[in-house]
This record gives structure tokens, C-alpha cells and sequence, in this order.
């Protein structure tokens, strides 16, 4: 589906139910549902296909989250296989790991009413994610796990009381090639930083036109693959690794 095709999605499916939008777009308040669903395992979309939620809630019964005890993709509540796509889907406080991607993938105003251990896994080997519009609340650490490889682009997205948005993961066994993240139009108060990179293995962060109300940018990190804690060597844009333009703190 064309980019501007799934970007016409989001104001219609905020159309439907009501939620205010704000700051050129970006919608900032959780949207009203339109009914529930708890299922006891996660929800599939396979390969090239779509699922759209109608702004349903979606969790996840018995409650699997765990906090910050990492568990995996049996606990997520949406699977998305090769170039899947998820729309309009409000995700619950019961499920543990939110939606993983085992390939490319395209969210689409998808919300997370509190996010538990990560909100979003990226596993692709390659290729461009998309996230487009949607948001997320209370992640303790991060709201995307970059763990695959290629390319990630977030756009309109908001966040609340969060770590980080995006981190390249900094101790994966599979370490040793780029990752690359793409932010634009994104709002983001009473958290961390935007991206997480790896210098040493040339990842890449990309923001423009976005807005974090302490002006918290990138931090760069020496990655590993032997599952050592990361070191922080920098943070900031550094023309190179990390690039800004337009980046504001009135959100």
C-alpha cells in the first residue's frame, strides 16, 4: 500500500471515535475504544497480509505481563509475519511484549495503554518497518526493540512516560550489521531519548520535524554481541551518526 494511502487510515479511524488531534497531526490522548478483546494467545497476521482492529482493545487473558522480565513472542498480542500490516488496534496493560515483528512490517495508528516490557519487537533481516501515526504510555524502557536489521521509519507517532522510543539493540548474539531509524513528526514528553544507536556497526538516527520537551535527541553506544551491558560513549547529534534538524521542546 502506498505511504500516503496508510496515512489517510489515521484521521479517519480518529474520526470514528472522537479523539482530539493535536500538534500538526500527532494525536496526543489515548483513543476511545470502540469494544474489547482478550484472547489467551497472540493474534497472527500473516505475510502480506492487513488486520484492522476498528480501534477494538485488544489484550491479553490470564494477564502475561511481567514487568521488565523479558519473555517473548508468546506473549505478545499481535505476531505480524513478512510485510503485515496492523491498523487502528488499541493494545491493553495484560499482554507482556506487544507486537512483534518477525519481518518487515507496518503499523498504523496502533496504541499502547501501558506498555509492559517493549511495545514493539523488529526481527526483519532487512527491509523498512514502518510505524505511522499511533502511540504508547508508560514504558518503563523502551517502546521499539530493534533487534533485525535495515531500516525503521516513525512517523507521527506520540509518546508518554517512556525510556526510549527506538534502541538498536546493543548486545544481540546477532550483532554486527547496521540498523537504521528514521524519526519524523514525533512527540514525546516525560521520557528519554528518541533513538539508541550502535556507532561501531554504523547504525544511523534520523530526526526531523519532532518535538521532546527536554530536547533529548540520540545517545550512541558501543555495542556487542557477546550480551556484556553496552557502553555509552555519547549523546547528542554528531553530524554523522546521529543528525537533527528541527527538533524542538515546546510539545
Amino acid at each position: 500500500m502506498h505511504r500516503y494511502a496508510l496515512l489517510a487510515l489515521v484521521p479517519a479511524a480518529l474520526a470514528r471515535v472522537g479523539t482530539h488531534v493535536a500538534r500538526d497531526g500527532v494525536t496526543t490522548t489515548l483513543p476511545r475504544s470502540s469494544g474489547a478483546t482478550a484472547t489467551s494467545a497472540p493474534i497472527t497476521v500473516r505475510a502480506g497480509q492487513s488486520y484492522d482492529g476498528q480501534m477494538k482493545n485488544y489484550d491479553r487473558s490470564p494477564r502475561v505481563c511481567s514487568e521488565q522480565d523479558e519473555t517473548g513472542e508468546d506473549d505478545a498480542m499481535f505476531v505480524l509475519e513478512d510485510g503485515a500490516t496492523l491498523s487502528n488496534v488499541i493494545i491493553g496493560p495484560n499482554q507482556a511484549e506487544g507486537v512483534h515483528c518477525k519481518g518487515t512490517c507496518t503499523l498504523v495508528n496502533v496504541w499502547f495503554e501501558d506498555v509492559c516490557e517493549d511495545a514493539i519487537t523488529l526481527k526483519q533481516s532487512d527491509g523498512t518497518s514502518k510505524i505511522i501515526g499511533g502511540g504508547a504510555f508508560h514504558a518503563d524502557d523502551k517502546v521499539v526493540q530493534f533487534n533485525g536489521f535495515g531500516t525503521v521509519q516513525i512517523q507521527d507517532f506520540f509518546a508518554s512516560d517512556y525510556g526510549k522510543i527506538v534502541r538498536s539493540c546493543g548486545n544481540c548474539d546477532n550483532n554486527g550489521r547496521a540498523r537504521h531509524v528514521v524519526i519524523d513528526g514525533v512527540v514525546a514528553v516525560d521520557g528519554g531519548v528518541l533513538c539508541g544507536i550502535n556507532t561501531n556497526y554504523g547504525d544511523t538516527c534520523r530526526i526531523s520535524n519532532s518535538c521532546q520537551d527536554d530536547g533529548k535527541s540520540c545517545d550512541r553506544y558501543e555495542g556487542n554481541n557477546n550480551g556484556d551491558e553496552p557502553k555509552k560513549i555519547g549523546s547528542g547529534p554528531d553530524g554523522n551518526f546521529c543528525t537533527v534538524t528541527g527538533l524542538t521542546e515546546s510539545c
